[in-house]
């Protein structure tokens, strides 16, 4: 008797253990579920995480991912606004945002994902077929990529997702044709290239013509002043040594006779055939001497001559040199 109520006891427990199993579900943080009663749904989506009942045996719960998902596209040429031909590769981000939605019309996430591919794909194509080849490539990258996002958005609204973003992370011209573009690139850098080295050569030459016109016109004003101040200044000494003549004869032609001495008379080689009488050497005995007491210096006066000057008179005319 006791092992039958045992029995029974047991059997009630695990059959009360499998309804309250039965009876609740938990959603996690990172998803949102359904709950469907013979097909039909039974209560509004959850989205909130947290501990739930259900009818036990009847009710079916579908867990739906509520995060950011990513989604690679494969990569797909396109045909630009000006005709060149680009690969482009893309990627989409998108979520969740109406699970009956999404539930009854792709099912689950890689239904999304095949009906999200085909979407962005021909979206790609259309907005970038009215973009040049530059605007793809450099001006426009990131408005065309808005573009593509909003369209996306406007067709899978029904699907009950939400793309978050599309990026266009590879743009580039195939590779049959990349060569011939580099090869374009480089002829037009080149040219620029020459026309800018043209350019410089010339600014160069009339700057240097310049620079020498300027030269020419600075040489020539400073030797004319040059002239001026050596012409005024010759002037100048004519001026000062003609009044210093009418001043005093005598001591200016002792003057100059001193300057003509400390010319004639420097250190060196210094040879001079002449007479002790002659008009040179009338200050060297008599510093007083005019021109009109000019004659022969007595011996006791007359100062010994300097070396290699001869003091003999010169012989007369037909007279025999010694």
């Amino acid at each position: 008797m006791n092992s039958t109520v045992r029995l029974v006891t047991a059997i009630a427990l695990l059959l009360l253990a499998v309804l309250l199993y039965s009876s609740t579900f938990v959603v996690q943080q990172t998803s949102q579920a359904l709950v469907f009663r013979f097909g039909k749904v039974a209560r509004a989506p959850i989205t909130e995480p947290g501990l739930y009942f259900k009818a036990p045996f009847i009710d079916v719960v579908v867990d739906i991912d509520k995060r950011i998902l990513d989604l690679e596209l494969p990569s797909q040429e396109v045909i630009a606004s000006d005709q060149k031909r680009l690969v482009v590769d893309a990627f989409t981000r998108f979520r969740v945002t109406d699970p009956l939605r999404f539930y009854q019309s792709v099912g689950n996430v890689p239904g999304a994902a095949s009906r999200l591919t085909s979407i962005v794909n021909s979206t790609v194509r259309t907005v970038l077929a009215d973009a040049s080849f530059t605007a793809v490539v450099r001006t426009d990258r990131q408005a065309l990529m808005h573009k593509i996002r909003d369209d996306v958005n406007r067709q899978a609204g029904g699907l009950g997702i939400e793309v978050v973003d599309v990026r266009l992370r590879r743009a580039d011209l195939p590779e049959q044709n990349s060569q011939a573009v580099f090869q374009r690139m480089q002829t037009e850098r080149q040219r620029e290239a020459a026309d800018i080295r043209a350019n410089g050569s010339q600014m160069s030459q009339t700057i240097k013509a310049k620079a020498d016109r300027d030269v020419v016109v600075l040489r020539a004003d400073a030797t004319r002043r040059a002239d001026e101040l050596r012409g005024n200044g010759e002037a100048e000494k004519n001026r000062l040594l003609a009044d210093a003549f009418n001043r005093d004869p005598d001591f200016f032609s002792f003057y100059r006779s001193m300057q003509a001495y400390e010319v004639a008379m420097k250190t060196g080689d210094t040879r001079m055939v002449l007479t002790p009488d002659s008009d040179f050497f009338r200050y060297f005995g008599n510093p007083t001497a005019k021109p009109k007491e000019q004659g022969r210096l007595p011996a006791t006066l007359a100062p010994a001559p300097p070396p290699g000057v001869s003091t003999a008179a010169p012989p007369a005319p037909g007279e025999a040199k010694p």
